[in-house]
């Protein structure tokens, strides 16, 4: 099944039903009167959030849906059946926008979560409801109202406290496979992530936070080049950045270079992300010697004087430990 994170729709309630005209013709009652009933409510469209669904594919498929009309009233003072509404199904993170005006209608953040985005028409009044004391036999009726039609982008922006940013073969798809259960693909070449990878990791027995892993950024991502930064709105909801450096061929200016890279798209993306709290770690510790090892960490002081600092290698374990329990304690103050 294909990631697709963004889609817009078209929806439109049901209308109203029309009100019936009907007057009671029974044996032996020669005056019965108006008798015709009420329409009834046209269907609404709800959106509800499900923990289970991950992409928005079913609505590049399908891209109009419309709620049931109301039925038409009926004689013996029968009001006619209502619309049943519709629920679409969206994944939790999913943000229901007003393609037309941009206006923010709901943000899907918690598991069945609903939202009524169009309400159906009202049924029209039958005839019986015109009858006074002065018109006896209205022939009086009205219409349903029509339902309403709203052209809505949907936009999924993964639910995640930690998120992983860095260039292409990093190792933030072998780290997050390390930490938690997720299985993303890994290969020794650039861009074998081609969507966010989402993973749990249990801090303890009874806490545990949720990591995401998009696609690398290279240089000129923001102007479209590689997988470019669409994928980069997943991690506006994420409370921390760890912005993985790969040690393996590089010395400590690449690395300066690398992050001051992927900052300087960051930037190109927006002020929300630039601004998020981000860790540096730097990855594949295990291709180093102790002695450049400890060189490496007396230098990234030096240059991320006003970071946190790490050194993982997602082969060995090390490291890996000492990262999640600070980001236990770091979360965990969070809510405090």
């Amino acid at each position: 099944m294909r990631f697709i994170d963004e889609a817009v729709i078209e929806i439109s309630s049901g209308d109203g039903g029309n009100g019936c005209l009907s007057f009671r013709r029974e044996k032996f009652i020669p005056k019965g009167g108006p008798d015709g009933g009420d329409g009834g409510k046209g269907g609404d469209i709800n959106f509800i959030a499900k923990d289970s669904l991950h992409t928005l594919q079913d609505f590049k498929l399908k891209r109009k849906y419309k709620g049931q009309n109301g039925r038409q009233g009926k004689g013996k003072n029968m009001h006619g059946k209502d619309g049943i509404d519709t629920l679409l199904e969206v994944p939790m993170g999913t943000m229901l926008i007003n393609d037309e005006t941009d206006e923010l209608l709901c943000d899907l953040i918690n598991s069945n979560q609903t939202y009524t985005a169009v309400r159906g028409g009202k049924g029209g009044l039958g005839n019986a409801r015109f009858k006074s004391s002065t018109n006896r036999a209205p022939r009086k009726t009205t219409e349903g109202k029509n339902g309403e039609t709203l052209k809505v982008r949907l936009e999924l922006k993964v639910l995640a406290d930690v998120g992983l940013l860095g260039k292409p073969n990093a190792g933030k798809s072998t780290l997050i496979s390390k930490i938690s259960s997720a299985k993303p693909k890994i290969a020794d070449y650039p861009f074998t992530t081609l969507s966010p990878n989402l993973g749990v990791v249990k801090i303890n027995s009874y806490s545990s936070f949720v990591v995401a892993d998009i696609p690398g950024l290279i240089p000129g991502a923001s102007e479209g080049i590689g997988l470019g930064i669409d994928f980069l709105k997943h991690l506006s909801r994420v409370e921390i950045l760890l912005h993985l450096i790969d040690i393996e061929e590089g010395n400590l200016k690449k690395i300066k270079q690398d992050y001051d890279d992927i900052n300087a798209e960051l930037k190109g993306f927006g002020n929300e992300l630039s601004q998020k709290e981000q860790w540096v770690v730097i990855s594949k510790i295990d291709k180093l010697s102790e002695s450049e090892i400890k060189s490496l960490k007396k230098e990234a002081k030096k240059l991320f004087s006003r970071k946190n600092v790490f050194y993982v290698s997602s082969i060995t374990g090390a490291g890996l430990k000492k990262i999640i329990e600070n980001i236990g304690k770091k979360l965990s103050s969070e809510k405090n």
